[in-house]
């Protein structure tokens, strides 16, 4: 039986034989992506807000065709998917990137903040549990999601807070457990207009990442600068429109959105190999293919020194 809390206080928790991340840009093996049976567009939620006062409306079958063209794109990536059973009530479950996370000790159970969002923690605590995968500890200081938070590379950990999806006790919390065992963990606060980090700034691949420079504070982009990471900018719309929600799949692949063209333009000019799934039904409501998963295993990497 999995143990509930595998976290030692005083750092030096062991790594599990098969599960776990070392980087956002390993070679992804195992991903775990939430359910499309009962999404909906939800209030509350900016992008899916902005597309509703455009003129746009929900479809589901849209969106349940898209889903499977991303599913399709892993498969073809030869990544093994687990899927999280459907709970009804649950709306956004789909984003299975927001009620845990991966780290190299196992997953952490997070927090969330909505309403109809904060009972995903249940299914996800029983997947978890069932597949045998360790849980390195449970978020208790406030609500803190997946969505702001990135195992960067080996020994460097990043969160973001807005005061609202994230907020700082639950971050500050987060960061003593990295810190205990030996890693970096950079906090950056930015304004709750964009939802999560990964609205802002994604990993492509080794040393290179998107980002809204435009709209992010440059100590931002001086601190990924600092971890030789190179950033393709992308402009303010279309991260609004979710372009820099992508999944490095390691090897020198990565999965972005049809809908972000230029990015997708810049990555194949980087030599990376593109698999753009068309999930703009569902990205319409506020997340896209880094929201829909949370990377179960990666290959570990170790960056040249």
């Amino acid at each position: 039986m999995t143990q509930l809390r595998t976290r030692r206080d005083e750092g030096g928790t062991p790594r599990p034989a098969r599960w776990g991340v070392d980087s956002e840009y390993g070679t992804l093996r195992d991903v775990l992506v939430g359910p499309v049976e009962h999404f909906t567009w939800q209030p509350g939620n900016a992008v899916a807000q902005r597309a509703e006062r455009v003129g746009l409306t929900f479809d589901h079958a849209a969106a349940r065709r898209q889903y499977e063209e991303m599913l399709d794109a892993y498969a073809r990536a030869g990544v093994t998917v687990h899927r999280l059973p459907a709970e009804e009530g649950l709306p956004y479950q789909i984003f299975a990137r927001d009620s845990s996370v991966m780290t190299p000790w196992g997953a952490i159970i997070m927090q969330l903040e909505k309403p109809y969002r904060r009972g995903e923690y249940a299914g996800v605590l029983r997947f978890y549990l069932e597949a045998g995968i360790p849980i390195y500890d449970l978020v208790t200081a406030g609500n803190a999601e997946g969505g702001d938070f990135m195992v960067l590379e080996p020994g460097v950990a990043v969160c973001g807070y807005s005061g609202e999806r994230s907020i700082e006790p639950a971050v500050r919390q987060l960061a003593r457990w990295f810190e205990a065992e030996g890693w970096e963990f950079h906090t950056y606060a930015f304004d709750p207009h964009f939802l999560h980090l990964d609205v802002q700034i994604g990993m492509l691949a080794e040393g290179l990442a998107v980002a809204c420079v435009e709209a992010v504070e440059p100590q931002l982009i001086e601190w990924l600068a600092s971890k030789r990471i190179r950033v393709i900018p992308v402009p303010y719309a279309d991260a609004m429109r979710l372009g820099t929600n992508v999944v490095a799949l390691g090897d020198e692949r990565v999965l972005v959105p049809a809908s972000s063209k230029n990015l997708i333009a810049a990555c194949r000019a980087e030599g990376l190999t593109v698999f753009d799934p068309d999930v703009s039904m569902i990205g319409n409501g506020g997340g896209a293919v880094h929201c829909m998963c949370q990377a179960l295993r990666r290959d570990d990497v170790r960056r040249a020194g």
